[in-house]
């Protein structure tokens, strides 16, 4: 039975994260597993590497294969350089004190490394976060600009015409001034004095007062006639019969009193005739 140290796959579509183990090589990818070595993200930058070093380095030891990623991990994390290391010793070629002095030197410069990487990029972020706000100032600016230069054709054609006044007109200013001196000359001529004010209004006082006395006057005229009116729609109450025997009543005197006054025209006629 071959014995392989691979990555299990974990998490969800996207965002993925993977454990090494050492799982037999018949297995599935995400199926049973001998060990559990580390864990490994490679979302993060820089990776986020976490794996159990001696039990790792156990493995490597008795000649477990290895899958391309999972080589290159154990590399990044010095699991094959302390490896080549111990062969060395068994080789007679080294001595665990310059092992260890190797592996600490080693691993000292790998973190330099990485620490370096993470200023590196902490510093590009910083530097990008300026640059984009300066982008937007200066985009900021840019529109204001913009809204400025609209707005200002209008201030110009003002200006322009202001100036083109100023020197094409040929009228002097003395004569504008005196031209405004005839005209107030000639509103005060207008203005009615304080008399004639006081004059006028008593007119229209007297005035007013005389369409007041007519009025009365008018309105007591009117006054007897209508209680006239109401005395006689009071008497008007006698039945058809005596309404008619007074119509022929009146038709009769009418009759007779054209006689009696042709008497009087005849007496008349005949008094100067005796007295000549």
């Amino acid at each position: 039975m071959a014995t392989r140290i691979r990555l299990q796959r974990h998490g969800k579509k996207g965002n993925p994260f993977f454990h090494l183990v050492a799982a037999d090589s018949r297995a599935k990818r995400d199926g049973k597993f001998i060990e559990k070595l580390g864990i490994y993200n490679p979302t993060a930058n820089p990776a986020f590497i976490d794996i159990n070093f001696e039990n790792t380095l156990a493995w490597v030891q008795k000649g477990a294969e290895m899958s391309d990623t999972a080589r290159a991990i154990l590399s990044y994390k010095g699991v094959l350089f302390k490896n080549h290391l111990l062969n060395g010793v068994r080789k007679g070629a080294l001595t665990l004190d310059q092992v260890e002095e190797k592996f600490t030197k080693w691993l000292s410069e790998k973190e330099a490394k990485i620490q370096g990487k993470k200023d590196g990029l902490a510093k590009n972020a910083k530097a990008e976060k300026i640059a984009k706000l300066k982008a937007e100032q200066d985009s900021n600016a840019a529109k204001a600009l913009s809204i400025a230069e609209k707005n200002a054709p209008r201030a110009e054609a003002t200006d322009e015409i202001v100036v083109e006044i100023t020197e094409d007109s040929s009228v002097d200013i003395t004569e504008v001034v005196a031209q405004e001196e005839l005209v107030a000359d000639d509103l005060v001529a207008e203005t009615p004095t304080l008399e004639e004010s006081t004059e006028s209004s008593a007119e229209v006082v007297e005035e007013l007062n005389a369409e007041e006395v007519v009025a009365e006057s008018v309105e007591e005229a009117q006054a007897p006639t209508a209680e006239l009116s109401e005395d006689v729609s009071i008497a008007e109450a006698p039945n058809v019969y005596q309404e008619t025997e007074e119509t022929t009543e009146s038709a009769s005197e009418v009759a007779e009193e054209p006689s009696s006054e042709e008497t009087d025209a005849e007496g008349q006629t005949e008094e100067p005739s005796s007295e000549a």
